[in-house]
Formats: C-alpha cells, structure tokens, sequence
C-alpha cells in the first residue's frame, strides 16, 4: 500500500479522490474541514493551505493539490485582489505543498503529483479570466516541474470541465442551468467528482509511469470537439 497527501479532499472532487484512494492505500487528508468518511486508513490534519502550516509527514508516495476557485464575472467587475487570491489558492496554494513535501514525495515509490487545472484555459469562455488565468500559471508550472523533476517523479494535471459539486452550484443551481451545460457539451453530459477521481487515481498509479508534464483534459468533448 502507498501513501498520497491530498490537501483539499473534504469536498467535492478532493473528497472522490480520498474515498478512491482509501480502498488500496493509506490517505492524508490536510484540509480546513474534515472529510464526513471515516477510515482506518484516514489521517486528516485540519489546516488552511494559504495561512496555516503544514503538517510534518515523514512518508508519502504522491501529492494531490485539489484546492480551487470559480469566480466568473465581467472584468471590469473584478478587483485586483480577486485576481490575487485565485492566483493564491490555484498557483502559491500548490507551490506551498509541492515545497513543503518534496524531499519526502522523491523518497517515495515511483513518487507522483497531480495539480488541477481547468477547460477554460484552452476555450475562450466570457467571465472566466480570472480562473483562466490562475489555471493556465499551473499549467506552466506542470510543464516545468515536469522537466525540472523528470528524474525524479512525475507531475500531471487534470482540466475538468463543470463538475457536480458545492464549487460548481452556481452553474448547475437549477433544471433549467443543468440543461443549458449539458447541451453545450458535445456528448451531452458534464462530469461526476467519481470520473475525475479515477483520472487522479490513474496518474499516481505505477499504470502511468511514463507520463509526465501533461494536461489531461477530461472535457465531455467541448474542447475537443465541434458538432
């Protein structure tokens, strides 16, 4: 059994990586509130990532930073500081935890991390340019820590497209929302925290040995596709 740090798993898609995670390997959990599972191979450490300290950890095989932001309005509605603190918890968020856990994570067994970045940084999408651009900052930071690291462990990303989950209720908060999203999407559906969690799982995994430095989208084809 391996050990993976996962910060932000108490909800939404974190908490389907956790409950994934749990059934083969041993999970800590950092978060400002507690997973509502509990597991013998549980541990959580209640911490907030941008202003608290971060725990000590003596053994882990893989990071996953899940930790995110949907802030979508006008630009000329955004303030300055908006901009700062989606750029803080996507980006500074994840350099935190990559630097806290490094020397532990290269110790690890075919040591892995996986960052989370989104589908607007490929689609133009009106409202989006803060997340957007916080987004595309981890993305170059997969890119880079990819080939700064290649010797030594694999980081990837994840771009999901909307999700069903507390971060994403604004866009699915009622029939008429859920239907629109679903139409946009070329196979008419968007994504379950469970069928990201699986691409999470996958890239920790000794089955993905070979990657690194990638973004994976899992888009329902509304990048990849024009119908």
């Amino acid at each position: 059994m391996k050990t993976y740090v996962v910060v932000g798993g108490s909800k939404g898609i974190g908490n389907a990586i956790v409950t994934t995670l749990l059934e083969n390997h041993y999970v800590i959990n950092i978060s400002r509130s507690a997973p509502k599972l509990t597991h013998p191979n549980l541990t959580h450490h209640q911490c907030d990532i941008l202003t608290d300290q971060l725990p000590n950890i003596e053994t882990a095989d893989g990071l996953v930073y899940c930790p995110g932001s949907i802030n979508l309005k006008p630009i000329s509605r955004f303030s300055l500081d908006e901009f700062r603190n989606d750029y803080e918890i996507n980006v500074i968020g994840a350099v935190k935890a990559i630097q806290t856990y490094l020397n532990v994570i290269k110790n690890g067994e075919n040591p892995s991390i996986v960052l989370f970045s989104t589908v607007a940084t490929k689609l133009g999408m009106p409202f989006h340019s803060s997340v957007a651009a916080a987004k595309s900052g981890v993305e170059g930071l997969v890119k880079s820590l990819g080939a700064e690291l290649a010797t030594t462990l694999r980081i990837n990303a994840i771009a999901p497209t909307v999700t069903n989950t507390e971060l994403a209720s604004k866009l699915l908060r009622n029939e008429k929302m859920i239907e629109n999203i679903t139409e946009r999407h070329p196979m008419k559906k968007f994504l379950q925290p469970q069928d990201v969690a699986e691409m999470a799982e996958f890239l920790l995994s000794d089955r993905s040995s070979s990657i690194s430095g990638q973004v994976f989208e899992i888009d329902c084809g509304i990048v990849s596709f024009k119908i």
